[in-house]
């Protein structure tokens, strides 16, 4: 019987290492996201105990909960420019309105779904040198009064961050101090900025009741 001899293909080894190689860039890529979603969340929690205004107290952040950190809510966005400028007010949780301009438009697509929310500019922020570049997006989604907060949530933005298109992070919207605490002036999402989709993402319902 005549044997002969196997030899190794060529394209074994660099196929194998190429595969190995995606592997690790995925799984690396989803550690990364995660562990920047968990410390956005420690940063937030502890931003509230440094806040003299703030709704709550070091025994009370047990409270806040969220969704699972979810990639899928990262969502590229293209960017234009919207508007005048012209000052228009938002009504509020306390029955008082705050002066805002509608900056710009994203537009970004969830589950294949066109959407697309305002930015908006406080004009009493810009006065301050810290928040002068400052950009604010409310919205509400299919999870508000639900799983969320009824009156919507926060995302923010900082000029900087734009550019024609730019990533949205919904894992990192969260609630205004209304959701905590009455006394506070929240300003409430405007009806364009209401998305016809779930957001399963960012911050939900605060756990401890104090209604």
């Amino acid at each position: 019987m005549q044997y002969r001899k196997i030899t190794k293909s060529p394209l074994l080894k660099p196929t194998l290492l190429l595969i190995l190689t995606l592997f690790l860039i995925t799984k690396a890529s989803g550690q990364s996201f995660e562990e920047e979603i968990k410390a956005f969340r420690t940063k937030y929690k502890a931003d509230f105990l440094k806040d003299e205004n703030s709704p709550l107290e070091e025994d009370d952040l047990q409270y806040l909960d969220f969704f699972e950190a979810n990639a899928k809510y990262k969502v590229k966005c293209k960017f234009k420019v919207k508007g005048t400028g012209e000052p228009f007010e938002i009504p509020t949780s306390s029955g008082k309105t705050k002066t805002y301009a509608v900056f710009g438009e994203l537009s970004f697509k969830i589950d294949g779904k066109k959407q697309k929310l305002n930015v908006y500019r406080s004009l009493a922020l810009m006065k301050n040198p810290l928040y002068k570049d400052y950009l604010f997006i409310p919205f509400k989604d299919l999870t508000s009064g639900i799983e969320t907060y009824g009156a919507g949530r926060y995302l923010d933005l900082r000029m900087s961050d734009l550019e024609e298109e730019i990533w949205l992070d919904f894992n990192k919207a969260y609630n205004p101090y209304c959701a905590f605490s009455l006394g506070y002036s929240c300003p409430i999402p405007p009806v364009e900025n209401h998305l016809k989709v779930r957001i399963e993402a960012g911050e939900k319902n605060y756990l401890k009741e104090w209604h």
